[in-house]
């Protein structure tokens, strides 16, 4: 509703400027004043336009202050200090407006592709994927259509790597350190699932093995450095045994790994595979168009002698003529000299395939069923009727900050294409790395030196088998939730027990992850995130809790607490020290819809962490200030429950973008 009100404003004032002094002036800044008793609205537009109209802003202020105070929802508006304007709002008809649960419209159009998780399914996922996963997730989430908002039509995808370097280790794994063929490894994964044992968990330790093995004898390091770029190039190249041993790995795996984040809410809708889109010669079919177009091109001299490069974006935006400078040192190498593409190349031509600008498509298979959608598979020749993702208008990746530069060169390569408008609707959302406390990694079982326990964070580290699997993480958050609530609801039955330390446990993980902006080192620690004060996701689900109580126990529903609004005579009980403390409810409330659209902006999902907070914090001084069960002012009870009501409704909203469910007891 805020933001309803706030579009209304700056379409008034910038109508208003064109027709008094033929200025146009868009993104229009409102500002949250510091203090409430200076309104809900700040204007700083005086500023913005006492230059251009060489006039004082405080004149300017008062000329637009009587039309603005105008506005329906407007209750007056005040100039104040050098030249703001403060707008205070007609809080009755903001409360009844908001009762009915009118919202500003978040959404468009157009086919929004957010690419997120794509863990390498060489072992089981780690506590730093969980950040990558569940911020898409809750990303994307934002985006999608729901009960709240028409959104925009979302796509999901999880690139999966399975022919790439860590698939190979694994492989080196079982053909080497194990002396497996083909029919061994498959005999040996049928074993595994017959007792019940993780592929991924087992891989995790083969990983770990294969890669000290590298480095074990120095004097064979050429030799076991060649066996695992052998092993590479088998696996791309196809149709032999080892490239079908790392498919069986690879794909067993991946199952795993989307159960796992199955536990977390996590769904996807399209599993693009680096085998096809090798075998379906995607990279060929850029390279030509990347020719065509002088974008790549073959190095004769330098360094980079032999190699095809493209310019970096720095060099492009420089604008330096390479005819006048020689060979550009600096040039993203996108083929090396013995003919094998890198990682850029490769994803120069898949960002090509996500726009449609490709020429091509992926072949889809049928991969796993959902409750509510399937999720597809790439092939090289799939099932009719299949969908297609070939047809992105913004696409979302979210990867770590490591890959800032990459990232990068692919949107200038878009760029230098002539695909301007794709490059600039091309968003990386990089975040950085998890650790662990030190109090977390000793709980964990690991044991650390001095000078460990000393460190801010513990570094994970897949290849030192040093880190904690995202499924032991998820069973210890869900355990210390379990005995929190069986000490406090005995009486409930152990199902709903269950279900509710399920709920806490995974929504305590999730907001941990989700609270941080994305670009903050996070040293994950279990018991800070399941406290039950503070920043927390438990904090944030005990207020709606909180809220549902006293529902129950007033015998009235939310929904006719909201309906009862429309009949009551508000003004007065919104004035004084009391009113205001009841209005800063709903005001907060007001804001979701502005929240969220600032957070897709900036694709930030810590914005609506925060929020939720803050919201879930003003409830609760609501609720230790006003006795609500007990006040013997019937008009007055509705309004509190009626506040009541519209916290847990906005508080269950953005917990649901977060996807951090609501448990029934806590």
């Amino acid at each position: 509703m805020y933001r309803t009100l706030q579009m209304q404003l700056q379409e008034r004032i910038e109508g208003s400027l064109q027709e008094r002094y033929g200025v146009a002036l868009t993104n229009l800044a409102v500002e949250l004043p510091p203090k409430i008793a200076f309104g809900e609205m700040a204007l700083p537009v005086a500023f913005e336009l006492a230059k251009r109209l060489k006039k004082a802003p405080r004149a300017i202020a008062m000329e637009l202050q009587a039309e603005l105070a105008q506005m329906p929802g407007v209750a007056g508006v005040d100039v104040a200090g050098a030249g703001y304007l403060n707008v205070r709002l007609d809080r009755a008809a903001m409360v009844k407006r908001m009762a009915a649960d009118e919202h500003a419209v978040v959404g468009g159009g157009g086919f929004r592709l957010v690419e997120h998780t794509s863990i390498n399914p060489n072992k089981a996922a780690h506590v730093g994927h969980l950040r990558n996963a569940i911020l898409g997730d809750s990303f994307a989430r934002m985006l999608k259509k729901d009960e709240y908002k028409p959104g925009w039509e979302t796509g999901v995808q999880n690139y999966i790597d399975n022919t790439g370097v860590q698939v190979a280790d694994i492989v080196v794994a079982v053909t080497v350190l194990r002396d497996m063929s083909l029919a061994d490894v498959q005999r040996w994964i049928a074993e595994l699932r017959a007792a019940g044992t993780r592929l991924d968990y087992v891989c995790w330790d083969l990983y770990a093995a294969v890669s000290q093995w590298y480095e074990a004898e120095p004097e064979k390091a050429a030799e076991r450095k060649k066996i695992r770029l052998d092993t590479l190039h088998a696996i791309e190249a196809g149709g032999n045994d080892t490239a079908a041993i790392a498919e069986l790995i690879a794909t067993g795996v991946l199952r795993r790994h989307l159960e796992t984040m199955e536990r977390l809410g996590i769904e996807y809708d399209f599993l693009p595979r680096e085998s096809e889109i090798l075998h379906l010669h995607f990279w060929e079919a850029a390279r030509a168009l990347m020719v065509e177009k002088g974008v790549l091109y073959l190095e004769t001299e330098g360094k980079n002698r032999g190699c095809w490069v493209m310019r970096r974006a720095i060099s492009q935006a420089a604008g330096v003529e390479l005819a006048e400078t020689g060979p550009d040192e600096d040039a993203k190498i996108i083929i090396r000299s013995n003919g094998t593409v890198t990682y850029v190349g490769k994803d120069i031509a898949y960002h090509l395939w996500k726009y449609g600008l490709l020429g091509k498509d992926f072949g889809y298979t049928t991969f796993r069923e959902y409750a509510t959608h399937t999720c597809w598979i790439s092939a090289v020749e799939g099932e009719d009727p299949h969908p297609s993702y070939a047809h992105a208008d913004a696409i979302y990746n979210v990867i770590d900050s490591r890959q800032d530069d990459p990232q990068t060169q692919v949107k200038e390569a878009l760029r230098a294409l002539g695909y301007a408008a794709e490059a600039d609707r091309y968003t990386h959302l990089n975040y950085a790395f998890v650790g662990l406390t030190a109090r977390t990694a000793e709980d964990l079982g690991y044991v650390l030196s001095d000078e460990d326990k000393a460190k801010n964070f513990i570094e994970v580290s897949g290849r030192k088998g040093f880190g904690v699997k995202a499924d032991d993480l998820i069973d210890r958050m869900i355990a210390a939730a379990r005995a929190e609530v069986d000490a406090r609801h005995p009486e409930l039955e152990d199902r709903e027990r269950a279900e509710i330390a399920e709920a806490i446990g995974v929504g305590a993980l999730r907001f941990f992850l989700l609270r941080f902006t994305r670009n903050t080192v996070i040293a994950f620690d279990y018991q800070d995130a399941l406290a039950f004060d503070g920043e927390t996701g438990p904090y944030a689900q005990y207020a709606a809790v909180r809220a549902a109580n006293i529902f129950r126990k007033a015998g009235v529903s939310a929904e006719a607490a909201l309906a009862a609004v429309e009949g009551l005579d508000l003004a007065a009980m919104l004035e004084g020290d009391e009113g205001t403390s009841v209005w800063e409810v709903w005001l907060t409330a007001s804001r979701l819809s502005l929240v969220l659209e600032q957070a897709i902006a900036a694709a930030e999902p810590a914005m609506l962490g925060r929020y939720a907070f803050v919201l879930a914090q003003q409830f609760n001084n609501f609720y230790h200030r006003h006795h609500i069960l007990t006040e013997t002012d019937e008009a007055r009870k509705m309004l509190l429950l009626a506040t009541a009501a519209v916290a847990r409704r906005e508080l269950v909203r953005v917990l649901g973008w977060l996807g951090i469910a609501v448990p029934s007891a806590m």
